[in-house]
């Protein structure tokens, strides 16, 4: 079936994938259910409980790693987003990988505001406070949702990957702001724990040890679910530019129904 180039917008003949999945994304979904096993038991059993937090400690594991990785995903979705803009080829490939770590980096952020605020409920005794760095984090998480929304407005695809690259260059210069909050204002959140500006780590080994445990696990996640997700929306683009293709021969064919 001949259909429109995604990328270069000519015809050619595109031939779609029956899925997502590859044998290495088979090899790295089973790497990432192992590592995330392996969190739950270092997290929940080896490592000890802290001597001023105690248990609740142990939602550590999960909101550093998940607010390290959303700013990963979304400083990939700015390179991304350079990438295209600035790019002699304007590929949509990059705009795919860009709109998919950008939903990927909205799901992490989310769950950290989730156990940061069960995390708040154990050590403040209240969910939320309007403290600086929570309230940056928050407007961060806004902020890529504007993100997702503006790459769902109409236009073609080019179209979606220019306005969505201009907003990704943009928001990724919030990062730095969430991250150095803590010292630009007053702040009830703690510090860094690992890099801290005096290069001091004041964590037990083994509980530093399951933090590098939570990296891994939940980065082997990010690259798993970007693989899949960016392929998914090479296959929305292909199934709407099919069905583009579709309508423009019937209207073709009712215009040569009307001719004399």
């Amino acid at each position: 079936m001949t259909t429109t180039d995604l990328d270069a917008g000519t015809p050619a003949r595109t031939s779609a994938p029956r899925g997502t999945g590859t044998r290495a994304t088979r090899v790295l979904g089973i790497a990432t259910v192992v590592a995330m096993a392996w969190l739950v038991a270092f997290g929940l059993g080896f490592s000890p409980a802290d001597r001023d937090q105690e248990e609740s400690v142990r939602i550590l594991y999960v909101h550093v790693p998940t607010i390290w990785i959303a700013y990963l995903a979304f400083v990939v979705t700015a390179i991304s987003s350079g990438c295209y803009l600035f790019g002699r080829k304007k590929s949509l490939g990059f705009d795919r990988v860009a709109g998919a770590s950008a939903e990927i980096g909205v799901v992490f952020m989310a769950v950290t505001l989730i156990v940061g605020a069960l995390w708040g409920r154990l050590t403040w005794g209240v969910f939320w406070q309007w403290d600086a760095r929570l309230t940056t984090t928050a407007l961060l998480f806004v902020t890529y949702i504007g993100y997702l929304a503006v790459r769902r407005l109409g236009g073609s695809h080019h179209q979606r990957a220019k306005r969505s690259a201009v907003l990704g260059l943009l928001a990724v210069l919030e990062i730095p702001l969430v991250h150095w909050s803590v010292r630009l204002w007053r702040s009830l959140h703690q510090e860094a724990t690992v890099l801290r500006t005096d290069g001091d780590i004041s964590m037990d080994g083994l509980m530093l040890f399951s933090l590098f445990v939570g990296v891994i696990a939940f980065t082997l996640l990010y690259v798993w679910l970007l693989l899949h997700r960016s392929r998914t929306m090479f296959l929305e683009d292909l199934i709407e530019d099919r069905g583009l293709d579709q309508a423009l021969a019937a209207r073709r064919a009712e215009a040569e129904e009307v001719r004399p």
